[in-house]
């Protein structure tokens, strides 16, 4: 048995936000909604999808925020988005080096960690 992908991401949420969730996820970050299945639909939370990523935000009732697990997302312009972020309220911190990429963190509307990356071109 061998993992062969990635499905989906699930992220945290607390009750009643699908709004803010998807001002930041589709509004800022660019995922589009994707329907849940009619099974899950009264559970809360929404669904996002972008070229085969999937990222599942689901209600906690004892929701806190991941300040330290979190999702990476690939961009393709890391400057763009975050002076966008900022123009919309968010903060950005420098992530450390890390060979290959640029990268800064900041999080959703809930507190949850979000790292951003873009590729550089040095080799």
């Amino acid at each position: 048995m061998t993992i062969i992908a990635l499905d989906h991401i699930q992220i945290a949420m607390p009750d009643g936000k699908e709004n803010e969730a998807r001002s930041f996820y589709a509004g800022i970050l660019g995922l589009t909604g994707k329907a849940k299945p009619a099974s899950l639909s009264n559970k809360g939370g929404c669904w996002f999808e972008h070229e085969g990523l999937q990222v599942h935000l689901g209600v906690d009732p004892d929701f806190r925020p991941a300040r330290k697990a979190h999702p990476g997302f690939e961009v393709a312009d890391i400057a763009a988005l975050s002076t966008l972020l900022q123009e919309r309220g968010y903060s950005i911190s420098k992530g450390s080096d890390l060979e290959g990429y640029s990268r800064v963190f900041t999080s959703d509307p809930f507190g949850n960690r979000i790292e951003l990356l873009q590729k550089t071109n040095s080799e």
